[in-house]
């Protein structure tokens, strides 16, 4: 018996910003905070919140350096982090097309 789709997809994604930032995350390498914050349309707080809560399950990968005198961080999904986001979409999909 195939296990229901329900339970293939990753509570961690269920928030629309965090699936967001999943989503933008898989289309590149790597992006830095403001370029993702203005892609999202959220606050800087509630994408650091975000972040952090992903980070710490290992979903992403956060590097901190600087652009000249000014401090950036940047963000990319880790290679657990893209098993799961692709995971969480294939149980959408199933879950969307009536399976």
């Amino acid at each position: 018996m195939s296990e229901h789709p329900r339970t293939q997809m990753n509570d961690d994604f269920t928030n629309p910003v965090r699936l967001s930032l999943m989503a933008a995350l898989q289309g590149v390498e790597e992006i830095d905070f403001k370029t993702l914050r203005e892609t999202l349309g959220v606050s800087d707080s509630a994408l650091s919140r975000h972040i952090t809560g992903l980070e710490e399950k290992s979903y992403l990968k956060v590097r901190k350096g600087f652009v000249g005198k000014r401090p950036r961080t940047w963000v990319k999904l880790s290679a657990h982090g893209r098993s799961s986001l692709t995971e969480h979409i294939q149980a959408l999909r199933a879950i969307t097309s009536g399976l």
